[in-house]
């Protein structure tokens, strides 16, 4: 649990993950055509003459993040024109919500550029079924065996993830690790990226998954989300902290990994203070 919380380093209120540098490989299996999974208001709007080009708008941000009409339109090769009125249909829809791009530093003249961002109703119309079905299930061994038998559930789950996940991870540098936990969870479909994490937050790397098949789930069981996040930092061997998550209304699933360098300076510290050793395992004489 412990490698799960408070991680040394870890910006306080957590940055939001920006769009992914490169679009990840998604399987055809987590990518199921919208229409087949959507609500019926999802449905409508994915289902007509353009259903083609208005589904792929909307899974870039899905897979990318919060975008703009302009890098959409560079992404698929239309005009900026016309990214918008998809993006104006999808808006009516309430597959997107639009938001206004935060400025950092000195901003030219001209209004802020505004972003596109996937919606619970857009999000959704990407998902598995059966989430009703899964909520269900645990509700009912939530009531039967408590709680705690939700959170062994979880740990249980995530340790096929985990497993299959130990070759793919290896043993290289931090950040080659993450790179590669990335992909692992890409091709699981949960459309992940890697970065190095802001310095002003004490470095590190950042973890971003853009898609989560249990999103909803895990909104009213969060021990689903405790256990990926406690197996992330045993894959990674060293501490992190969940920043953000999609099942509690983020955009994007955030974790923030600890410097190994930060690790070890924490370390030296508390080897060679009394005090701090004493705040951090209580073990004084």
């Amino acid at each position: 649990m412990g490698l799960a919380r408070n991680a040394p380093g870890a910006p306080a209120g957590g940055p939001a993950c920006g769009a992914a540098p490169a679009r990840p490989a998604v399987p055809a299996r987590a990518a199921a055509p919208a229409e087949a999974t959507a609500p019926a208001q999802a449905t409508a709007t994915l289902s007509g003459s353009e259903h083609g080009t208005r589904a792929r708008i909307a899974r870039l941000i899905l897979e990318n993040g919060p975008a703009t009409a302009t890098g959409l339109s560079a992404r698929l090769g239309l005009t900026p024109a016309a990214v918008r009125r998809h993006l104006d249909n999808l808006l009516a829809d309430g597959m997107i919500e639009g938001r206004t791009a935060r400025s950092y530093g000195t901003r030219g003249r001209g209004r802020p550029a505004r972003l596109f961002a996937i919606t619970d109703a857009g999000r959704s119309a990407f998902e598995h079924a059966y989430d009703d079905l899964a909520t269900s299930a645990l509700r009912f061994l939530a009531e039967r065996a408590g709680p705690a038998a939700v959170g062994e559930f979880a740990r249980r789950q995530i340790a096929d993830l985990e497993n299959r996940y130990r070759a793919a991870v290896g043993s290289g540098s931090a950040s080659e690790r993450v790179m590669a936990l990335a992909r692992a969870l890409s091709a699981d479909g949960y459309a992940a990226s890697a970065s190095r994490a802001p310095a002003a937050g004490g470095g590190g790397e950042q973890l971003c998954q853009h898609h989560c098949p249990v999103a909803h789930v895990a909104a009213e069981y969060p021990q689903l989300c405790e256990a990926e996040t406690e197996a992330f930092g045993r894959l990674l061997g060293t501490p992190v902290q969940r920043l953000a998550t999609i099942a509690h209304g983020d955009g994007v699933c955030t974790t923030h990994i600890t410097a190994p360098s930060l690790l070890k300076s924490l370390n030296r510290d508390r080897r060679s203070s009394p005090a701090m050793t004493d705040k951090a395992g209580g073990t004084s004489a």
